[in-house]
Parts: C-alpha cells; sequence; structure tokens
C-alpha cells in the first residue's frame, strides 16, 4: 500500500514538506528563506503584531503575516516581491516616524528595527510625531530601565512575561499612538509581580528595555564571553559583555541553541558586581597565628 504523500506548499517557487500546525515563517526558515521579523520568538505564541512578515499568498487579497499563517497543502507562497518589498518600506517609514534617531536612547543595544529600514531602504523620517507614549521615571528596580519613546509596542516582552515566565508584571496598556508597556496603578516592578529576571531586556527588538547598568556602555565596544553560570547547578550559558576588563552587561544565548533556551534569571543576568568587587578572594588563604595569609594552590590542596 502507497503510504499517502505528505503535505507540502509551494515557497518562492519550490516545493517544501511541511509539519502539521507548522506556519509559513516556521517552513520559510527552515528551507533557507530570510523573512524580516520584530514581534516574533520561537518561544512565544505568534502575535503578527508587527506586520514586518507579511507575504503574498496566492488567491489570497491582502498579504498575510507569516508568523500566524498556519500552512495549507499546495498553497502558494511569495515571499520577496515588489509589492511585498514596498508594503516593508512603507511600513518601516511609519515606524521611524515615531522612533529616535539616535541608538543611545537604548543604551547603545542593538536595534533590529534601525537594521531592518536600513537593509530595506526605508526613509528616514525621524521622529517626526512627537511620541505620546508614557514612561516610569519613578520606577525604583535597580536593574531595568524602559524607555516609552523606543517601544514599538511589538508586545514581546509582555507576551514573554506571560507565556515563558508567568508572572504577567508588565502589560500593555493603552490606546493608539498612547500604547505603552505598563504595570497595574503605574506600579514600579519592584511593587509587582515581576521576578526581575530580565527576559524584557532580552526579547526587546529596539532596547526599549535595558540594563540600568548599562546605559551608557555601546554594544559595540564590548567583547562577548560565553561561559556557564555558577550560581546553581542547572548551566546556563551566559555571554559575558566585557569593557575595560569589567562586566558591563549578561546576556543569554539564541533560544533554542543551549539548555537554558535563551532564559536566565535575575541572578545570572544581573549579580556581576562580585566580580570585581574588592573584597573578592583572588587566590587561596590559610589561618596562620589566627590571621588569613596568601598560600599557593598547592599548599591550600
Amino acid at each position: 500500500m502507497t503510504p499517502p504523500s505528505k503535505p507540502r506548499i509551494i515557497l518562492q517557487g519550490e516545493s517544501h514538506e511541511f509539519m502539521p500546525g507548522e506556519t509559513i515563517l516556521d517552513v520559510a526558515s527552515r528551507a533557507g528563506h530570510e523573512i524580516p521579523t520584530l514581534c516574533h520568538d520561537p518561544r512565544l505564541e505568534p502575535a503578527g503584531a508587527c506586520r514586518t512578515c507579511l507575504v503574498e499568498i496566492d488567491g489570497w487579497r491582502r498579504l498575510a503575516p507569516s508568523c500566524a499563517t498556519p500552512c495549507s497543502d499546495g498553497m502558494d507562497v511569495t515571499v520577496q516581491n515588489e509589492r511585498v518589498e514596498r508594503h516593508r518600506q512603507t511600513l518601516l517609514s511609519l515606524y521611524l516616524t515615531d522612533h529616535p534617531e539616535d541608538s543611545s536612547c537604548s543604551g547603545g543595544r542593538p536595534n533590529q528595527l534601525l537594521d531592518m529600514a536600513a537593509e530595506v531602504g526605508a526613509a528616514n523620517d525621524w521622529g517626526s510625531l512627537e511620541s505620546r507614549r508614557a514612561g516610569r521615571p519613578g520606577d525604583r528596580n535597580p536593574y531595568i530601565e524602559f524607555d516609552p519613546a523606543a517601544c514599538i509596542a511589538c508586545a514581546r516582552c509582555t507576551r514573554y512575561c506571560d507565556e515563558v515566565e508567568a508572572v504577567s508584571a508588565i502589560t500593555l496598556k493603552g490606546r493608539g499612538a498612547g500604547t505603552t508597556i505598563g504595570t497595574a496603578d503605574d506600579k514600579g516592578l519592584l511593587d509587582t509581580s515581576c521576578e526581575l529576571c530580565g527576559g524584557c531586556i532580552a526579547v526587546c527588538p529596539t532596547g526599549a528595555m535595558t540594563e540600568k547598568a548599562a546605559l551608557d556602555s555601546d554594544w559595540r565596544e564590548e567583547e562577548v564571553v560565553r561561559t556557564t553560570c555558577n550560581f546553581c547547578g542547572v548551566g546556563c550559558q551566559l555571554n559575558l559583555h566585557v569593557k575595560d576588563d569589567k562586566v558591563v552587561r549578561v546576556t543569554s544565548p539564541e533560544p533554542g541553541t543551549t539548555v537554558n533556551d535563551g532564559n536566565l534569571c535575575g541572578k545570572g543576568r544581573f549579580a556581576t558586581e562580585f566580580i570585581n568587587h574588592e573584597e573578592r578572594l583572588t587566590q587561596p588563604l590559610v589561618r596562620l597565628d589566627g590571621k588569613l595569609v596568601p598560600t599557593s594552590w598547592e599548599q591550600a590542596l
């Protein structure tokens, strides 16, 4: 008996198999077709919020979000053509009208929006609209800074907080151009259910969420060193960002690449002050006549 054929879609003129439940973006990524997206994260349910991943489907009147559109057998999808390119240029130009040009607004962090706009040739009408998004200037938490002007309301941070951390400390609030990232009763993060894991920083595509300790540091000047977190036995992988022989920030590897799947706890991401602390032990000590004095590793062992 001949086994049933697997369902397939036509992607940019090529036939590709897909598994039930896979989206166009899933198949395109596996096939090596790069579709830009700002709101997508493989750990999160698709939202289709940023609209940068729209593609053309034969027989469909409108462009469809590839991240949230399930594949169906025989679907004919065009990832790149003049219509799709025109849409992305227009969309990203609109984003830029409400986005600060100076990347220092995001603490010198990488900004996927600016990189994507430059790649597609979007018009740079910087900040022609006055931002109406509110921030939380009185937030006294020591780790996470929020710049509402750099936020594009992609909801990656709020979805991560809800779907991965199951904390729901932050949410989208407001309407229209005033939509921003808020908390219940506009409380500071220390007064909410926030666990200060910093996951919102990790998923933010524009640097609107960033580390307070690294606001004055430019990521282009930092050396990245991969290491293993030593706070517990899980073995989470860390990227230490080093500048002037000091760790200025900690990031996590890409989701799906290591044991921690791109996630970190508050200690792994923010507890770095001990590294350069003046009282940190840097060599073995032994007690002689009631006092601790330096010794060699051989003697200590």
